[in-house]
């Protein structure tokens, strides 16, 4: 979808935050017992510092690798492109989600001696909901809005165009 750097940094921008503070409140409703509405707002505190780390670990390297891995896995000349842009989304989801749990585990879990036990428990937690949540919400939504931004500028410059 994005075409320049411009926009594929805005779109990791975008995709990080939607699914970074969507599993940050996951996480901590797992740890108080619940949902409730304190957890939107400490979301933020974590996002200050899980965002930026998403965002370096999936601009620099899961986005390049899962595009590379699933054009060895997808044929967008044979089939639906929709295909790619699942595989995409699931290698992304794949690399992150263990990546993004150790960052968690070091940063929130106090583990200790359990390092490895909490940072698989977390993993297993977090990537059913991160997968469901990739391909069913976050996908879906920040690409209908990148879309939506990245069309209308589109359409305004060849409007100018034509009225040149």
């Amino acid at each position: 979808m994005p075409k320049t750097k411009f926009q594929e940094v805005i779109f990791t921008i975008m995709m990080v935050f939607v699914m970074v503070y969507a599993m940050i409140c996951y996480n901590i409703a797992l740890n108080i017992g619940g949902m409730s509405n304190e957890v939107f707002l400490s979301a933020f505190h974590e996002l200050v510092i899980m965002g930026p780390i998403a965002f370096v670990l999936d601009f620099f390297f899961v986005g390049t690798i899962a595009k590379k891995k699933a054009l060895k896995i997808v044929n967008p000349e044979k089939e639906n492109p929709f295909h790619l842009v699942l595989a995409i989304s699931f290698i992304s989801v794949a690399f992150m989600c263990p990546l993004m749990s150790l960052a968690a585990t070091i940063l929130f879990k106090h583990a200790g001696n359990q390092f490895i036990a909490v940072w698989l428990q977390t993993c297993a937690f977090n990537f059913p909901m991160a997968l469901c949540w990739q391909i069913f919400y976050a996908g879906p939504l920040v690409r209908f809005l990148f879309r939506l931004i990245f069309l209308e500028k589109q359409k305004e410059g060849n409007m100018q165009k034509a009225f040149e």
